[in-house]
Order: C-alpha cells, then sequence, then structure tokens
C-alpha cells in the first residue's frame, strides 16, 4: 500500500483538472454546453416528459457542474486538512483514505452518468456541435474518470477499513 497515496494523488489531479476546467463552460451556459444538455434534455422528454426534459436542459448544467466542484472539493480536502494541520488550526481531520474513497465514488457516479448519456442518447460518443468533433475526448475522459474514480474508492476504502480495524 505504500504506492496508494502516490496512485491517489495522481487520480485526484486528473479528475480535479477534468472538472475544474469545464466549471467556466457548464455555469456560462457556453454553446457547447448547451448543445450537450439541450440533446439530452430533448432526449428525455420523450421519456420522462416535457418538463424534466426542459428544466434538464435549462438547469442541468449547473446541477451537473455544483456536483462537480463539490466532487472535487471532497477529493482535494486532504491537501487542506494537512496544511490546517501543520498551521496548528485543525488537531484532528478524516484520513486521506477515507476522503479520497468518498471522492472516488461521488466522482465515479457523476461520470457514470456521462457515460450513459454518450452512449445511449442522441448525444453519442464523439460530440458534435457546428461541424466541430471533440473526437471522442468527452467521452473518453468520462470513461477514465468513471474507472478510475471508482479503483480509487475501492483502493482507500479497503486501506481506510484496515487502519481502522488496527
Amino acid at each position: 500500500m505504500k504506492f496508494l497515496p502516490i496512485f491517489s494523488w495522481a487520480v485526484v489531479l486528473w479528475v480535479a483538472k477534468v472538472f475544474l476546467l469545464s466549471l467556466p463552460y457548464k455555469f456560462t451556459l457556453h454553446p457547447d454546453t448547451q448543445h450537450i444538455f439541450g440533446t439530452i434534455g430533448a432526449w428525455m422528454q420523450g421519456f420522462l416528459g416535457d418538463t424534466i426534459g426542459t428544466l434538464f436542459a435549462n438547469y442541468g448544467a449547473y446541477v451537473v457542474g455544483s456536483v462537480e466542484l463539490i466532487t472535487s472539493l471532497v477529493l482535494l480536502s486532504p491537501l487542506v486538512f494537512w496544511v490546517l494541520k501543520k498551521a496548528g488550526v485543525l488537531s484532528c481531520a478524516p484520513s486521506r483514505s477515507l476522503m479520497h474513497a468518498i471522492g472516488g465514488l461521488m466522482s465515479s457516479a457523476v461520470m457514470a452518468g456521462a457515460a450513459f448519456f454518450h452512449l445511449f442518447t442522441p448525444l453519442g460518443v464523439e460530440v458534435i456541435h457546428e461541424g466541430k468533433s471533440d473526437g471522442g475526448s468527452l467521452f473518453f475522459a468520462a470513461v477514465s474518470i468513471l474507472i478510475l474514480g471508482f479503483i480509487l474508492f475501492v483502493a482507500n476504502y479497503r486501506d481506510y477499513k484496515n487502519k481502522v480495524s488496527q
């Protein structure tokens, strides 16, 4: 388990980079974001009704962006706790392995939704908007975070349980 913290922080940096760099697109309703959530919202209207589909098209980016922001904060919180402990402001804090387990599960869950929408809606694996293709980069990032987040959860949860039982 000596390599677990290194692996965990590498995954955390990847997830936080993807999530945090996408926030300006989601919170400013960039045209690409409007296309993505509008396409999914229109698809949802056929299954869940006009109200839910329209709500998702109009507010889904804010909800998903908020969950990604919270997940990033959970994943990065051990660094904040470490700094606060070193400064003498905090005497105890949740362990890195617990926070990375929780954040891994959260990131995996949100990207499971993204992968689902890429695979089973008209959005597709390769997002094409205004004649430009993303080459599948959004889908592949989602799948990588789905898998790595789950591995992060399992490995860190096991590590946490082992430390607690000792």
